[in-house]
Formats: structure tokens, sequence, C-alpha cells
């Protein structure tokens, strides 16, 4: 029996031993595409030289100096990078080791940056059903999806949610999509008038939402009326791009496709490729400047906050994804990877939609096309479809409770960004193929 708490007791693992480009390799030599970045992390596969690089030579130097005694040149060096090419407005950069501790901080930041202003009455967060923004305590507090919150709900701070914005399930057959996004602003404005202006502190959002509902982008106008609501009522707009950001929508940051900025931004995931534990939230110059100059101190933070070896894995990362042109490939291979898509599963009859952006794509399983009914939660089609697909040598990232936290499957593929067009196909033929093994297993 393994000594490791694994995230599964009752599950067993291969053992992962090696990486090569796009794929895994197991101790028995058993090579798995991984179509799904393990979490959409590994955004330049698993063996870059140029990254392992980076980190050996920064290893060598100093590996680790902590935040509180010391700066350092990696550190220094990937916050100039983020904010020379980050949303207009964005100031500055805290950096921890991942995306729940990224959310966790801009929380926090808001928080005192009112208290810095003189309005300790705004406490209340706004976020959205379904949503994911991480699992520590504030940041599942935050997020709408039931099923992760349900155990740990005595734990957890109020916070309101308001409908995601999902046209598949909720944009109306007699409305357009401008509609439908205005409506959902409407419902965000009535919810602050309801909780009163003066006490709301944040709304949070995924610009493509990611884990919980399957890479669902808002529809055309929303995020700008959001912003103009936020703007109207000195709330602050926080946008969670752990899994969404850093080229993995086909821009560096997913909120330029949306045309906003945001006050505080939250990254991980491709930040780092899963070279190195790594996170960040950036910062608006006024939420920076405000604090710097009343107290100066952000009263909050963690032992290895700014690891160098960390920063400078990330630094080598991103100087990849811009010298290589990747964010382009991104956009080329997103568009190919997403026709082979429609092609392939385009009219199956348990495939009711297929969306998302760049290399970030969703496919939402149906029991029936036409009325959208989701399949039966007890048989649990996306557990059956990611072993079907590791049989096949595919790593997806399919998941449960798309529709409410129980019902509704959907299966979320975000390749790295050096897929070649042969392992497009090779995507599109395993994961056929996976689905056809695990609609059998489950009835259909």
């Amino acid at each position: 029996m393994s000594r490791v708490f694994h995230r599964h007791l009752k599950a067993s693992y291969p053992t992962a031993v090696a990486g090569d480009g796009p794929y895994l390799i197991d101790a028995a030599g058993k090579r798995y595409l991984d179509a799904c970045g393990g979490a959409a992390v590994s955004c330049l596969g698993h063996s870059d030289p140029e990254v392992q690089a980076a980190i050996s030579e920064q290893v060598k130097c100093m590996a680790y100096a902590h935040s509180s005694f010391f700066t350092s040149e990696p550190m220094e060096a990937l916050a100039d990078f983020l904010v020379d090419r980050a949303p207009q407005g964005i100031g500055s950069v805290y950096f921890v080791s991942g995306g729940s501790e990224a959310v966790e901080a801009a929380l926090k930041m808001a928080r005192q940056y009112f208290l810095e202003i003189g309005q300790p009455e705004r406490t209340q967060v706004i976020a959205r059903r379904q949503s994911y923004h991480g699992n520590t305590l504030g940041a599942l507090a935050t997020g709408g999806n039931a099923w992760r919150r349900r155990p740990f709900e005595p734990l957890l701070a109020d916070t309101t949610h308001v409908s995601p914005c999902y046209a598949y399930r909720g944009q109306r057959s007699d409305e357009s999509a401008e509609a439908y996004g205005e409506r959902l602003a409407v419902e965000l404005e009535d919810t602050i008038e309801r909780l009163g202006p003066r006490r709301v502190m944040a709304f949070v959002a995924e610009p493509v939402v990611g884990a919980t509902l399957g890479a669902v982008p808002a529809v055309p106008g929303y995020f700008r009326r959001v912003r103009e609501i936020c703007d109207r009522h000195g709330i602050l707009l926080i946008l969670d791009e752990v899994m969404c950001g850093m080229g993995r929508t086909g821009s560096l940051f997913a909120c330029e496709q949306e045309g906003v900025s945001p006050d505080l931004l939250t990254v991980a995931k491709g930040l780092g490729g899963g070279y190195q534990p790594i996170g960040a939230t950036l910062a608006s110059a006024r939420i920076r400047d405000t604090i710097a100059e009343g107290t100066g101190f952000f009263q909050h933070g963690h032992t290895y906050i700014g690891h160098a070896t960390a920063c400078a894995a990330a630094l080598a990362v991103q100087r990849a994804v811009e010298q290589r042109g990747l964010l382009e490939l991104v956009r080329a291979r997103g568009e190919a990877l997403r026709a082979r898509l429609q092609q392939r599963f385009g009219d199956h009859p348990h495939v009711g939609d297929i969306r998302g952006r760049g290399l970030f794509l969703g496919l939402e399983l149906v029991a029936d096309r036409a009325s959208k009914e989701p399949f039966d939660p007890d048989r649990r089609l996306n557990a059956a479809v990611k072993a079907a697909a590791m049989d096949q040598g595919l790593m997806c990232y399919p998941a449960g409770g798309t529709l409410d936290g129980r019902r509704g499957d959907h299966v979320l593929l975000a390749p790295p960004y050096i897929v070649e067009e042969d392992h497009l196909d090779e995507i599109v033929d395993k994961l056929d193929a996976a689905l056809q093994q695990a609609l059998g297993q489950v009835g259909h």
C-alpha cells in the first residue's frame, strides 16, 4: 500500500517517470498524449530544455531567499515582464505558489484596499454559480461549485452567487447573445442593489470558465457591462485567469479578448507551465499605491512567495511562449482542433455543445441532443471517459456536475501550445474511441 495520501484512496495510479514534449511516459513505458496539460498547466509540454536549464542555473546560484529579507533578480524580472504586457492599469505583481493562493491574496488585497480608503463596510463578494476559484477556504467560498463546497459549507464565508454566462444552457431561444448578456448584467446590478452597493467589495469571475463548466466563454459585451456596473458602484473587478490565462485562449491574458481591464487579476497554471509551482495576483497601480501611501504593509504572506527558482522557471516559460510565437500557434492550432472536433462530434447524438477559445476547448455530453437532457449522474460518465481515455493513452479532463454541481458531464481539452497537426488527429481519434468505450459501459 502506498503511504502517499492520494487524491482518491481507492484508486491506483500509473507511475509517471518521464516526459517527452506533449507526452508523459509511465514506468511500464506507455505513452500518454497530454491533451489537458494535466489541468491546463503544461503549456510547453514536459521536457523543454530551455526551462530546464533556467531552473538548473538558478538553483546553482541561489534556490530560495525568504521575501521578508530579500528580493531577487528572477522575481523582479518576472514582475517587469508581466506588468509590461498586462491589461491597462495593472501596476504590480504579488507572487504565490498556485491558483488558490492567488485568489486568496486577491480577496485579502481587495479587503485591505477598502480598509485603507476608509470603507470598512465593504465585505460582500459576488461571484457566479458553477464557477471554480480554488480549494482554500476563501477561494472555495467564492467559487460557485456546489459539489466542492458542500462538505465544507459550515466553514465558508457568505458569498452571493449570480447566474453564469453559459449560453448553451442559459440563453433563451427568443433572445440574442447581446440580450442574454444584458439580462445577466441586470441580474448583477439588481443583486448589488439588494445587498447594498456600499457593502459590496468585489465581483469575481473567470473570463472563460474552466474546470466546472468546461471552457465556456462569455457572450460578446458581457464583461464590458460588468466592468461598467462595478465602476458605477465602486466595486473591484477580480478576474480569475488561473486556468484560462497566460496564453491558453490565444492572448496572453484572456480578458484582452473582452476589452476590459480588471482591478485584480489572478494567474497560475500556464505561468510556470508545471516546471515549478507558481501563481500570481496582478494588482492595479491604484490598489498598490493606496496601500503603499497608507499603512504600506500588505497583511498577508506565505513562506514561498516570490520563490526565486519558481520565478526563474516561469520567466523562462513566458519568454519561450513569446519568442517562439506560440500565442499565434495557440490560435491556429486551436482553430484546427476545434474544426476536427466539430467534424467528428458535431452531429454526435451525445455531444450537445463544442465550445471554447484557443487551445481551451470543451465538449458537453448529453443523454439527448435535442432536449439537452444530461446523463444520470449515478452512471458517472465523466469518470468512465477519463478511464477509457487513459486506456487509449490520452489524458483529457472530464468532469461532472456541469449544470448544478450534480447533473451534467463535459470533457475539457487543454493541450500544450507545442502540439503539431498529427497530435490533433491523435487527440480526436483517441477521444472518439474513449467516448465509444465509456458510453458502451454506462449504457445510452
